[in-house]
């Protein structure tokens, strides 16, 4: 973490032995770190791909409509996320590359940058940081049949947290 703060001057907006958030703006997070040592003690084949160096970059829609949107046009390609998480903070869709490389499409859950840091520095974030997965085709289904999509970004912090990179993540990556 310490590089990226003093290259970017980046803020913590949460820290924990597994997991890390950093921004240098008035965004929420502009870097994930993961610490393996913790998120995968007895792993020994970190220089898989996508298991060192940048966890993913991230890209912040303008809502939650466009989300479901670029999901339904990406699947129709035949590009499919790896995992589908609703972090508290963002509802999120990661994709891979073939390459390994990670890239998150998200909504913001809150209304500014101030609300989210104060949601990411409080209990309920601290108790579960990652999220919990939900299913993109039920969502699409639910906005066809007119339903409330802002009620989908509150928080489900509730729900039992998703494992990291969640169920998904043994699905090949698509090109």
């Amino acid at each position: 973490m310490g590089w990226y703060q003093r290259v970017f001057d980046a803020e913590v907006q949460h820290a924990d032995p597994a997991l890390a958030f950093l921004s240098y703006d008035d965004e929420h997070h502009r870097f994930a770190i993961a610490n393996l040592d913790v998120l995968r003690p007895d792993d020994r084949e970190r220089e898989k791909k996508g298991l060192v160096g940048v966890d993913h970059v991230a890209y912040t829609l303008d809502s939650l409509e466009d989300l479901l949107d670029s999901y339904a046009e990406l699947r129709e390609k035949g590009i499919r996320p790896y995992w589908c998480v609703h972090h508290g903070i963002t509802v999120s869709m990661y994709y891979k590359d073939p390459d390994g490389n990670q890239t998150e499409f998200q909504v913001d859950c809150f209304p500014s940058s101030d609300a989210t840091v104060g949601y990411m520095k409080g209990p309920a974030f601290a108790e579960n940081p990652v999220g919990v997965e939900y299913d993109p085709d039920d969502w699409l289904s639910r906005r066809k049949a007119g339903a409330d999509l802002a009620s989908l970004l509150m928080a489900k912090t509730a729900a039992d947290a998703s494992p990291i990179r969640g169920a998904m993540m043994e699905t090949p990556a698509s090109s």
